[in-house]
């Protein structure tokens, strides 16, 4: 792969089925205490990270160099990957915070009466929420840049062919019925305002399976306050976590694989397309005339032919758009190394199976597999797609139980692909990944709870300790292992 960081922010939904488990904000309070306190595997913070969202205690870093945290929500725990440059790492330490929230409730007993989620809906209550990918962009110029996401977002609003994980049903943002003004928005310093508070979510009958469970939710392109304007894009070029003339870019727009493959697959590509933009490649072959409605139209459409309006005129599909990225990224990266290989590679075969027979990808794909189980389900009970039958099976197959989910279920009996083995998940629970600062974080974060200490303050890219003892990570890219090590005998 092209020198790159990569890290998935995962907003995991909770459902309470007994109400002796307490509320959903009750639940995820015991288990980030139990996972901190109780499970040492990790150190709580001790300082607000931010005073609105993010108060002391609210979560920390993980010995596996990631973060486990409440959402500022209330109601959702989130996990963020420790930086990986590889993409199969990423997916590895994707899957892993999974397996940490489920083993984390089955070490309290709540696994029986409550349960995490990996999706991005709440059917019934009008609700989204994020899978967010962040990945390290070169950028010598902020404003080549900016205007380069006209180049970006077809791409973007495109790869939910093969990396929408589907839904039954649909939601409509009523606009008319705003409960708030933009004036009272503006009068608060913090973005306390949520989407669900500012513009009206019913659902539409209309629909009755789509690619994305994003697609009804998001309201603008690019955004930087993003708790009432939910965005594709949500910039960081502010970031102090910013090395270099490297920035972070945070795409908002994603959603909870649950497959193997359509995750190494999003992410692959995402990265093989960013290298493009980087390199000034794409030009206006690529513009579409309107991103948002794109973005709605790939995924609402039942014909599956996914025609998108350019925005020189006339139409192209997402397939042959997508095919304009995978040309130019096999003229610019083929040969690069193996990862990338097998990116370009996959990228071009699924992109010819989507074209000859999406059914053929029910193995691969999330949103395919949902689709051939839930027709089945029909055909065979006789029920329609407005069934809520259908939507628990929908809430089911993201359950990250074993025990419980339809995904993991299929994947047992061989209907799912896998392509990280469970003993690379389960080693990527308890330790980082061994080619980036994480690995440096972890062992400080193993060394403070051994010693019990107290007094530190852990950021991504800084440990402080009392008396003015810091050891600066500001290069993603580095290890700093003798760095931690000398640091460590000072603890």
């Amino acid at each position: 792969m092209e020198r790159r960081i990569f890290g998935i922010e995962t907003e995991f939904g909770c459902l309470v089925r007994d109400e002796k488990a307490g509320t959903p904000e009750r639940v995820v309070e015991e288990v980030k205490n139990h996972c901190f306190y109780q499970k040492k595997w990790g150190l709580i913070d001790l300082h607000a990270r931010d005073y609105s969202f993010e108060p002391a205690r609210s979560g920390g870093f993980l010995i596996n160099g990631g973060r486990l945290y409440i959402d500022a929500v209330g109601d959702h725990e989130e996990y963020a990957t420790p930086e990986c440059t590889d993409i199969f790492d990423a997916c590895r330490y994707y899957k892993a915070g999974q397996w940490i929230v489920q083993g984390l409730l089955n070490d309290l007993g709540l696994a029986d009466v409550a349960s995490f989620h990996n999706n991005s809906v709440d059917h019934y209550g009008g609700h989204t929420f994020g899978c967010h990918e962040n990945y390290l962009v070169e950028m010598q110029d902020e404003d080549f840049f900016r205007a380069s996401f006209n180049y970006l977002l077809p791409f973007l609003v495109t790869r939910q062919i093969f990396a929408g994980v589907g839904r039954v049903g649909g939601h409509r943002l009523n606009f008319s019925s705003m409960k708030n003004s933009v004036m009272t928005i503006s009068d608060y310093d913090v973005d306390y305002q949520w989407v669900s508070n500012f513009y009206g979510v019913e659902i539409d009958p209309t629909i009755d399976f789509q690619l994305s469970q994003r697609a009804d939710h998001i309201v603008k392109t690019i955004s930087s306050r993003v708790r009432f304007n939910r965005a594709i894009i949500n910039p960081k070029w502010d970031s102090y976590y910013n090395f270099s003339n490297l920035h972070r870019l945070h795409i908002l727009y994603g959603e909870g694989n649950m497959s193997d493959y359509a995750t190494a697959l999003k992410v692959g590509t995402t990265s093989a397309a960013l290298t493009l933009v980087e390199d000034g490649l794409l030009g206006t072959e690529v513009e579409i005339r309107d991103p948002l409605e794109t973005l709605r139209s790939v995924s609402r459409d039942p014909t599956w032919k996914w025609q998108v309006k350019r925005k020189s005129g006339g139409t192209i599909s997402a397939i042959d758009l997508q095919r304009i990225y995978l040309a130019a990224a096999q003229k610019r990266l083929a040969g690069t190394d193996e990862q990338m290989d097998w990116v370009l590679r996959e990228w071009e075969s699924t992109l010819d199976a989507l074209e000859k027979d999406p059914m053929s990808l029910y193995k691969k794909l999330d949103w395919v597999a949902k689709r051939k189980i839930y027709q089945e389900f029909i055909d065979s009970e006789g029920v329609s797609w407005q069934d809520e039958v259908l939507q628990s099976l929908d809430i089911e197959y993201h359950n990250v139980n074993p025990a419980q989910s339809l995904f993991y279920a299929l994947e047992e009996q061989g209907e799912m692909e896998r392509l990280i083995p469970h003993a690379e998940i389960a080693a990527a629970v308890v330790e980082p990944p061994q080619n980036t600062r994480a690995k440096a974080r972890a062992q400080i974060i193993n060394k403070l709870i051994a010693s019990k200490s107290r007094d530190y303050v852990i950021d991504w890219d800084l440990v402080y300790l009392a008396k003015n003892r810091h050891l600066d990570l500001k290069n993603p890219f580095e290890t700093y292992e003798k760095e931690a090590e000398s640091f460590g005998k000072t603890i």
